[in-house]
């Protein structure tokens, strides 16, 4: 099989490349160019896709002795990730540039272009596992299954979640089986310059991961206020799209709740540059509604009702929730699910993603417009 090695210059995509090629397949080494100022050198374990990450690719490529390339999707990151994260950012909601990537980039742009050059996969360093059925209704008779990767630290499924059965189709994901210090020893075995490396983390092009910082200059800095649920005003903030449902550091209180108590951000509206703040109990919600729905495997039937497991973030917790689907769409997909969770949980924003599992299984994702507590 004639597969692409997405090798983003660090550890876990090089032993990936390198299993690719002992599983006997024709591999090629592919880094994308995904900043726009492609001269800038990463300064932190922050950032990735940076020149020196193309170096650190191209070294272990040259090693392994495959083809090497860099493909340009600058300009697709920064319209499909970067420009989606402050539309969303502006509209007050939380997004995941993450899944978006995912979804846009690795799983669509660049398995589009490796299709069209006659590949048949692209296989990444993601800690996922995918799980092969005999199933005579799927096409070749065999299903593909997304699971959770047995490093439960590291399982990157929740980001995955936005894949859909043909992606799945032409998906490898090498490092599943394995826990991460496994990988850096065996990197370091196959005398990968790339074996002690750090990890890259936050959002890849907020190398500082100052968020906040970062949607001041993009959508202005705009002073508002900061109230409580009746209204009254405790304090100013510099643009309601800096803050997050859930967030208590850094909202510079100037009037203290009298009982001493902790407050914690409610509620953004960036229509009205306002942010509501309010005691811990204000923030736990049981029912989230989401649309963007993307299923890893066939669709539920518009109407059904399912037990399934609910994440909420990257590497949160999975909750017990009672999944109902509804809202058919022209081809008779469902465009809405409602996600009534077991117990009420914290600091849930418009935005995010929610991914549903079926033990390891992930079953799809749905992006979540709107919460609140369910009716008893």
């Amino acid at each position: 099989m004639r597969v692409v090695a997405a090798m983003s210059g660090g550890v876990d995509s090089a032993v990936a490349a390198a299993r690719m090629l002992d599983a006997g397949h024709e591999v090629v080494g592919v880094h994308l160019a995904l900043a726009q100022s492609a001269s800038t050198l990463r300064e932190s374990a922050r950032g990735c896709c940076t020149i020196e990450d193309a170096g650190d690719a191209r070294r272990v490529a040259d090693r392994l002795g495959i083809p090497f390339y860099v493909w340009d999707m600058a300009q697709r990151f920064r319209e499909d990730v970067v420009e989606d994260f402050e539309r969303e950012y502006a509209a007050g909601r939380t997004p995941n540039p993450c899944l978006r990537c995912n979804e846009k980039i690795k799983f669509a742009a660049l398995l589009d272009k490796a299709l069209a050059l006659g590949f048949d996969a692209v296989a990444t360093g993601h800690y996922a596992q995918i799980e092969e059925h005999e199933d005579t209704s799927a096409p070749g008779g065999v299903r593909r299954e997304l699971h959770r990767a047995v490093d439960l630290a590291k399982d990157q499924s929740y980001v995955l979640g936005v894949l859909d059965a043909d992606q799945l189709a032409r998906s490898f994901f090498p490092l599943g089986d394995t826990t991460k210090p496994q990988i850096r020893d065996e990197a370091r075995r196959r005398g990968f310059s790339v074996a002690k490396k750090p990890d890259s983390h936050d959002i890849c092009f907020i190398a500082d991961g100052d968020t906040r910082g970062y949607l001041a200059k993009r959508l202005g800095a705009e002073p508002g206020p900061i109230v409580d649920a009746e209204g009254e005003v405790l304090g100013e903030h510099g643009g309601a799209h800096g803050y997050t449902v859930g967030q208590r550091r850094g909202l510079g209180l100037k009037v203290p709740p009298a009982d001493g108590s902790k407050r914690y951000v409610v509620s953004t509206d960036t229509r009205s540059n306002t942010v509501v703040v309010g005691p811990e109990e204000l923030l736990g919600v049981d029912l989230v509604e989401g649309d963007h729905l993307r299923w890893c495997g066939a669709p539920p039937p518009v109407g059904a009702e399912l037990a399934l497991g609910a994440q909420i973030r990257s590497h949160g917790q999975e909750y017990a929730a009672r999944v109902s689907v509804g809202t058919q769409g022209d081809e008779g997909i469902p465009e809405r699910v409602a996600v009534r969770l077991a117990e009420r949980i914290r600091g849930v924003a418009p935005g995010q993603s929610v991914v549903l599992y079926d033990g390891t299984r992930v079953v799809g994702s749905a992006t979540i417009a709107s919460t609140g507590r369910a009716a008893c």
